[in-house]
């Protein structure tokens, strides 16, 4: 099996008094979901009685299962899988979760953070690309698209190789939480049973495709995540032109 082992990891460089960070193993996801909500709920409620929480990335690694966003339509699930099917409070359509791919699950105050939604988004996808990018050979690249949310691999003639992260956020009064799936090293058979996030065709790969990216990167790959990210939270990096 293809897994990432989160609880061998060693994220003791990226513990911060302002950022949580906590991994999720081998997460069934209804109950990962509702466990999600049940924080962003309090945070909710205590934020209007002026009590403050940290905000918290969870590192999650799921079981097999296939989720339909709010705007999900069941036309883009091809056929029937034992993979179970969750229809979930997310944005976006159908996409696959399981093991070997790497999500990582946004619970921030953004109006804390001064962030808007747009700037969410990018922030994830940027920091997808600079992480991304330094496990690539320098004949290839990671990039955001405007009109399809996500990040893509591609060539240096600018040509599409396939997509690599998936984005779904969820934002209630101010608060963010789902968020990106990043494909190291899962097997990718288990999209063919759909059109990925809708769109018919689309090409999915995996970093470990690429050759610079092995199962023992995985640590140092998800430490430089949570630090890019850590930083962006507290404007630290600036957002590059689309």
């Amino acid at each position: 099996m293809n897994e990432l082992n989160l609880t061998s990891l060693n994220l003791s460089s990226c513990q911060f008094d302002d950022l949580a960070v906590s991994i999720h193993p081998n997460a069934e996801y209804n109950a990962t979901h509702d466990g999600m909500v049940e924080v962003i709920l309090k945070r909710i409620a205590d934020k209007k009685n002026e009590q403050a929480h940290t905000d918290e990335l969870w590192l999650v690694e799921h079981q097999d299962v296939y989720t339909l966003g709010q705007a999900g339509k069941e036309e883009h699930i091809l056929y029937q899988t034992s993979t179970p099917i969750i229809k979930t409070d997310r944005g976006g359509q159908v996409t696959w979760h399981g093991v070997g791919q790497l999500v990582v699950y946004w619970l921030v105050d953004l109006r804390a953070r001064g962030l808007g939604v747009r700037d969410l988004v990018s922030h994830a996808e940027q920091a997808i690309e600079d992480v991304v990018g330094e496990y690539l050979p320098e004949t290839l690249y990671a990039k955001a698209r405007r009109d399809a949310p996500g990040v893509y691999i591609y060539n240096h003639n600018h040509e599409m190789l396939g997509k690599i992260a998936s984005l779904g956020f969820k934002i209630k009064q101010g608060f963010s939480y789902h968020g990106i799936a990043i494909n190291l090293i899962n097997d990718l058979t288990a999209f063919n049973a759909i059109n990925p996030c809708g769109y018919a065709g689309m090409q999915m790969v995996k970093l470990a495709n690429f050759g610079k990216f092995t199962k023992k990167d995985i640590e140092a790959f998800t430490q430089k995540f949570i630090i890019n990210v850590h930083q962006r939270l507290n404007q630290n990096i600036a957002l590059r032109s689309i």
